[in-house]
């Protein structure tokens, strides 16, 4: 089988209303060029909060400004359950794809009311939620505004285009996280990036190549003029540069590039992908099956269930 799909790299949008819009029209603008999947980075909405390791202060204990900013992206992030987590699904029940988001999740009622998550979503072509996958470790400064993630959507799930899973950067350096990926045979993965710079290249590519299958590798476009007025920007800054350049990619399962990398513009990549390539490649390598020595080793992922769905 044959599938196109897409990766859309653009800046991100200043709120939640905005940044819905242009999933929309970029979603649109890659089903009309015939993708059946279409991706969107990490945090894609409401955006990747790059002012944690751009801007000063920010880990200054009670800082007004930063606790105003973190007040903002919660107001502005995704309620998968709420009007947006709909409009999302709207969005791949209208234009009739499978769509993958990066969010910032939010939760809006009972348990875990005050607690922001880096999050992955997965709609089907009739608006269903397929998977709902919470990164399992927020990365460094990350820690000061996002929780702990689970390993409830750590999965690929079937969908018209194959079996699509995801994860979240720095997630890509967990060797147990790539194992529960790779064991629920992935067609193709999401590697999600706010940017995908040279070591995130490095990672995407070993992942396609240790799991035998298409890596969609994400990242989004963020000037430094878009960061937070009310904080100062770290000296090595400039003005109007890029904090955030893009750098997706679109990879095989050897682990050669098909498309791209694209920094510093934004850019809709398209590519056609032949799944029979993942059977070919697994001749060689299957760290799920003749790769894995199952009498050696023994791993399962630990789901639990969530306050909230």
């Amino acid at each position: 089988m044959i599938v196109r799909v897409a990766i859309a790299q653009a800046e991100v949008a200043p709120d939640l209303q905005s940044g819905l819009e242009k999933t929309r029209s970029l979603a649109r603008i890659a089903m009309e060029q015939g993708a059946r999947l279409v991706v969107f980075p990490e945090t894609w909405l409401p955006g990747y909060p790059a002012w944690l390791d751009s801007c000063r202060d920010a880990g200054v204990w009670n800082h007004g400004p930063v606790k105003a900013l973190f007040a903002r992206m919660a107001d502005n992030s995704v309620a998968p359950n709420g009007d947006s987590g709909r409009a999302l699904a709207a969005i791949a029940s209208e234009l009739e794809i499978t769509l993958v988001v990066g969010v910032v999740e939010r939760v809006d009622r009972g348990r875990g009311r005050g607690t922001l998550y880096n999050a992955l979503l997965t709609y089907m072509p009739d608006g269903q939620l397929a998977n709902h996958h919470r990164k399992l470790m927020p990365t460094y400064t990350e820690r000061l505004v996002w929780g702990t993630g689970d390993a409830n959507g750590l999965r690929a799930v079937d969908t018209p285009v194959g079996r699509v899973g995801g994860l979240i950067c720095w997630e890509h350096w967990m060797p147990l996280a790539r194992q529960a990926m790779h064991d629920s045979g992935e067609d193709i993965h999401l590697a999600a990036w706010p940017t995908v710079h040279e070591m995130h290249q490095v990672a995407s590519r070993h992942y396609a190549f240790e799991g035998r299958g298409y890596v969609l590798a994400a990242g989004s476009l963020m000037r430094t003029n878009a960061l937070p007025a009310d904080l100062e920007l770290h000296p090595t800054y400039q003005a109007n540069e890029w904090a955030l350049r893009g750098g997706s990619a679109i990879i095989a399962p050897d682990g050669k590039v098909l498309a791209g990398p694209v920094f510093d513009a934004p850019q809709l990549l398209v590519a056609d992908l032949d799944l029979s390539r993942i059977r070919e490649e697994t001749m060689a390598l299957d760290v799920t099956g003749h790769y894995a020595r199952a009498d050696c080793f023994d791993f399962r992922p630990i789901a639990r269930e969530r306050p909230l769905a």
